[in-house]
């Protein structure tokens, strides 16, 4: 299942943006499956929604051609505050994030950023996601 989730990940790269971005919540989606948890689409908005723990995490994805910065993740958090108060986030930007953005969600407790080398190492070593 990883090697597949591996090959899904490179085929996205030629996509086009559109495209691109909904095949890379499907592979995060089936990622967050193959270890066992359950993901499942919950609004336009928000990517999807898995379990980790006692935890629920809303899902982000992007994959834009820059960083992303503080104002996404403002707007995520601003998602995640509308719902439940355990309610945590995970953002993956396969293009990364702006120092600016990790400096003001580096030390929340409620956002997680993971990057395209997180996601990657992730995948290259099975590492799971708890």
């Amino acid at each position: 299942m990883i090697a597949k989730i591996k090959v899904d990940l490179m085929h996205i790269a030629g996509l086009s943006p559109h495209a691109r971005g909904y095949a890379f919540e499907g592979v995060l989606k089936g990622l967050i499956d193959a270890f066992g948890r359950r993901s499942r689409s919950v609004c336009e908005q928000i990517d999807g929604s898995f379990q980790l723990g006692s935890e629920t995490y809303l899902l982000d994805a992007k994959w834009h051609g820059l960083p992303i910065g503080v104002g996404e993740l403002h707007t995520f958090r601003g998602k995640i505050e509308q719902k439940a108060a355990w309610t945590r986030g995970l953002f993956v930007s396969n293009s990364g994030f702006t120092e600016e953005g990790l400096i003001a969600f580096g030390r929340g407790k409620h956002v997680i950023c993971m990057d395209g080398l997180d996601l990657h190492e992730m995948l290259d070593r099975e590492v799971s996601l708890n």
